[in-house]
């Protein structure tokens, strides 16, 4: 993408960009989301791809819950949109979570289709709304097949739409961390909206990367 092309990007443009090539990256004290994969592959103790996942999804939402209720992560990122410090953050450890499992089952950080689906494990329900926007029916839930029947010139599309549903959502996520006139109790309920919110993240990205037993990966290409 040309710097002109960046700067001129819509708001959902920008977030949805920034999540995925921030959290990907890794950002402060936290590695990349492909070395955070490597961590867990050469660690003997997991017997299986699906362990070694399972694994850091705990790991990964116990960290959530500590930034909903330690926000000084908030201090070393300067988000390209106006939301609150610790959802921001909540999104890229998440976004970097997904990316790992994505590299954990074999997939390339780098392939358009990819990058949709770890934006598709953040969005969650808003996920399905944003596909519809551009005609697209993926059905009750998203699954692997309908992500990879869309055309890859929608991709970058959809991504904007997910960033557009995050920031609508965004509003809805604030006041559920409703109890902030008590920080102890407001920095507890926010901490554990995170840490559920990771969990389910963790299960999407896991039914939209995990392939078949026996399967060969081919769900990168973005033609």
């Amino acid at each position: 993408m040309k710097e002109s092309d960046s700067a001129a990007a819509p708001p959902s443009g920008a977030l949805a960009t920034f999540l995925l090539d921030k959290g990907l990256a890794g950002f402060g004290p936290l590695s990349s989301a492909q070395q955070l994969a490597r961590e867990y592959l050469a660690n003997a103790r997991y017997a299986t791809d699906d362990q070694r996942i399972a694994a850091l999804v705990r790991w990964e939402s116990g960290k959530n819950f500590t930034s909903g209720f330690i926000t000084g992560l908030g201090g070393v990122i300067t988000f390209p949109v106006s939301i609150p410090a610790a959802l921001g953050i909540s999104w890229l450890i998440q976004a970097r979570m997904a990316g790992a499992i994505a590299c954990i089952y074999g997939h390339d950080l780098a392939a358009e289709r990819v990058r949709t689906k770890i934006l598709l494990s953040l969005a969650g329900d808003v996920a399905k709304d944003a596909m519809k926007d551009l005609g697209l029916k993926p059905g009750s839930a998203i699954t692997q097949r309908a992500v990879d029947q869309v055309p890859g010139r929608a991709l970058v599309e959809i991504n904007k739409r997910i960033g557009a549903q995050l920031l609508a959502k965004a509003g809805q996520r604030v006041v559920l961390r409703f109890p902030r006139a008590v920080p102890v109790i407001g920095g507890v309920v926010g901490g554990a909206l995170d840490a559920a919110v990771c969990r389910l993240v963790g299960r999407t990205a896991r039914k939209l990367f995990r392939p078949p037993y026996g399967a060969v990966i081919e769900g990168s290409s973005d033609q």
